[in-house]
């Protein structure tokens, strides 16, 4: 694999687990305030 196709894919899989933690802590935060 190439360099910049292996930087491409981290940086998506940043972009994904990044989006996918911060909607798992938005929603442990909302449910804690009800």
């Amino acid at each position: 694999m190439e360099t910049s196709a292996l930087i491409m894919m981290l940086v998506g899989m940043v972009i994904i687990w990044g989006g996918f933690a911060a909607s798992v802590a938005h929603a442990v935060k909302k449910s804690r305030q009800s």
